[in-house]
């Protein structure tokens, strides 16, 4: 077999390959068997019909078309691995010239990795943002643990408080139409963390038990419905159960209810330990992105086009897959945004993806990097724990889904690869 290669703008190569004569026909021939298994030639049973009526019935371009399916995965291989091209997409035919008896000329194109060209990545000295814990962070935390174990009295003898938990039955309209789900019996609503309409919880403060009124609130003009979106709406109210929430007393007994300890002081210190883990990890990835930000400055892509459009309308069908999957028609989702604006963010974000994972293979490389089996059973691990699944069921989703344990392996390498450049690189911490 004859390779011969030309190199072409953004990173393309034209490869020539030449297929021997008799490769070609062998080619051709398990073609012409192929085809003949599944084709009806009435007097041959399949499979045993001759070449030249299987080539009348079919057609000579169609049989060459198969058995050119057969022999370009070699011939492509073999022209890769020769010249240690470092491909990033399938080679494409151009042209090809298939007259049986005759060498195969096969003209094709390739597109290689871009070439990195690291700046200095070791040594440096990065400033980052330190992670501040708010003043009141402890005193939050402390009483978001009481909110959660709050409990509700009903109420009777007074009106309702911002406060309280009120039960209630609604209906609403716009423009004297009846909202599609926009009705309910019994519903219990937290006055003081609602997720109404704005304004919707703040009209039914002040109200009676089993008193029934209407309210008139707007629809947020940026609602993601568009028939709703800006709209006066009206909604009527029953108030059916007014009840207050009662906060629990901080005592030692409170503390070994919730959790491991025996102690309100326990409590606290678990409460600060959780704060101060959480500094250190904020502390430590925004270190991490720092050095990383400073090494992709300093590392010069020339990405070429076509590698960023494949990787936009991937993104592209990442995010509508993520839309539909909430429920949400992807159609409506496009007609209240700017189709020219979600494709410039989703190109810009694509080009930023592609430059990152070229620079970590880049200093993967260069410093011999590897992932080992026990980074690997790391992030299974990791994976078990966060979707609380079995080892078979993982294994079996691994080989259903061949590209999980692809995109394992580089989150891996990505790891370790930050990971070094944060030991390599000195950072300074700034409030």
């Amino acid at each position: 077999m004859k390779i011969s290669l030309e190199n072409e703008p953004n990173n393309v190569v034209k490869l020539e390959i030449e297929i021997p004569a008799k490769e070609a026909v062998d080619g051709y021939n398990r073609a012409v068997r192929r085809i003949s298994e599944y084709v009806n030639i009435p007097g041959f049973r399949k499979g045993k019909a001759p070449r030249n009526l299987v080539e009348q019935h079919v057609g000579i371009d169609r049989i060459k078309q198969e058995a050119l399916d057969d022999l370009l995965p070699k011939a492509f291989q073999e022209a890769v691995s020769k010249n240690n091209l470092d491909v990033i997409s399938r080679p494409y035919v151009e042209s090809y010239d298939f007259e049986i008896g005759k060498d195969l000329k096969i003209i094709a194109k390739v597109e290689l990795r871009p070439e990195v060209k690291l700046g200095k990545y070791k040594d440096l000295t990065v400033e980052a943002k330190e992670y501040v814990t708010a003043k009141d962070a402890f005193d939050n935390a402390l009483n978001g643990l009481l909110q959660r174990h709050a409990v509700f009295n009903l109420v009777v003898d007074r009106p309702t408080k911002d406060t309280d938990l009120a039960v209630i039955d609604f209906d609403g309209s716009v423009n004297g139409e009846k909202i599609q789900g926009g009705a309910a019996e019994s519903y219990p609503l937290d006055l003081a963390n609602s997720n109404f309409i704005p304004g919707f919880a703040e009209k039914l403060v002040g109200k009676k038990l089993e008193e029934e009124f209407e309210i008139k609130v707007d629809f947020p003009k940026d609602y993601h419905d568009e028939k709703l979106a800006g709209q006066p709406a009206v909604f009527k109210i029953k108030i059916k159960e007014i009840k207050e929430k009662v906060l629990p007393e901080l005592t030692d007994e409170f503390a070994q209810k919730i959790g491991p300890f025996k102690t309100v002081e326990d409590l606290k210190a678990d409460i600060q330990k959780f704060l101060d883990t959480t500094k250190l990890s904020e502390d430590v990835k925004s270190s991490s992105n720092a050095v990383f930000q400073k090494v992709l400055d300093g590392a010069n892509v020339d990405i070429q086009s076509t590698m960023i459009e494949r990787e936009t309308q991937s993104l592209f069908e990442e995010y509508k897959q993520r839309v539909t999957s909430q429920g949400y028609d992807f159609e409506d989702v496009m007609k209240s945004q700017d189709k020219d604006t979600v494709m410039k963010e989703l190109r810009e974000e694509a080009v930023a993806r592609i430059k990152n994972s070229l620079v970590i293979d880049k200093i993967a490389q260069e410093e011999d990097i590897k992932v080992e089996p026990a980074d690997i059973e790391r992030k299974l691990t990791e994976v078990q724990t966060i979707y609380n699944i079995s080892r078979n069921d993982m294994v079996k989703q691994l080989k259903e889904n061949p590209e999980i344990f692809n995109s394992l392996s580089q989150q891996a390498l990505n790891e370790k690869v930050i990971k070094f450049l944060t030991d390599n690189n000195k950072v300074e911490l700034k409030k």
